[in-house]
């Protein structure tokens, strides 16, 4: 499972007896508009974490820009690597334990290549499906509402605050026995601020913040750079 999919949270939609905010509008309406919104906005921070089915966690902190320039932190097994996007190069530099992690199912391959990743920027496959989803904004959107029955017959509830900003939430029960929940700004556009999972197999929240600020990640040093390819082929980096 990647990155990107493990995080996913529902998104969805029936009409809510609330006057305000939104007024008029049924919960499947806002839920479509918020996703639509989000998916308009040039940039947008994302930080959350999901369970997964063997009880490890993953846990995402980036920032995203419509062209895939990215910065942040991803982690999974209690280690985190940092991540960015640049040049449509994927670099990661994650600890010891992270590329053990990483590499667990190849365990002569990590006594290799361990050593000489420490303290490294490796270049990663741009298409890199265990990371590079986390680097692309219109793609994890689009994963998180690839399923557009999520979103419909959720119910409107009250609002509250998500980081200092009000929101409607919506949520919905599903056959699995899960709760999703999806937090809509009230104010200016209707970003997605929140999405949770509770009960079922990957119960877990990304907080989405910060839309439409520059991201401009620094492309590493290439004294400090590693290339994945050289190294899993045997060639000296």
């Amino acid at each position: 499972m990647s990155v990107s999919a493990a995080l996913l949270a529902g998104c969805g939609g029936d009409s809510g007896g609330e006057s305000t905010p939104f007024e008029g509008q049924s919960a499947d309406d806002i839920a479509a508009k918020a996703v639509e919104a989000t998916q308009r906005a040039k940039s947008v921070h994302l930080k959350g974490d999901t369970r997964l089915k063997d009880g490890s966690t993953v846990t995402i902190d980036v920032s995203v820009d419509q062209e895939k320039n990215c910065q942040g932190t991803i982690g999974a097994g209690g280690a985190e690597a940092d991540v960015r996007h640049t040049d449509a190069t994927l670099y990661l530099r994650g600890d010891e334990q992270y590329w053990l992690n990483a590499l667990k199912r190849q365990p002569d391959t990590a006594r290799k290549m361990v050593p000489k990743l420490q303290g490294k920027w490796v270049r990663m496959p741009a298409n890199d499906a265990t990371t590079a989803g986390v680097c692309d904004k219109q793609g994890f959107i689009a994963a998180m509402d690839e399923d557009k029955s999520d979103r419909r017959g959720m119910k409107r509830g009250s609002t509250s605050e998500v980081d200092g900003k009000e929101a409607l939430k919506l949520t919905k029960k599903t056959s699995a026995g899960q709760t999703l929940a999806l937090y809509v700004a009230t104010e200016g556009e209707p970003y997605i601020l929140r999405t949770t999972t509770e009960g079922g197999e990957n119960p877990g929240s990304v907080t989405f913040g910060e839309y439409d600020e520059p991201v401009r990640p620094e492309q590493p040093p290439a004294g400090q750079t590693v290339d994945l390819k050289q190294l899993s082929g045997g060639q000296r980096a």
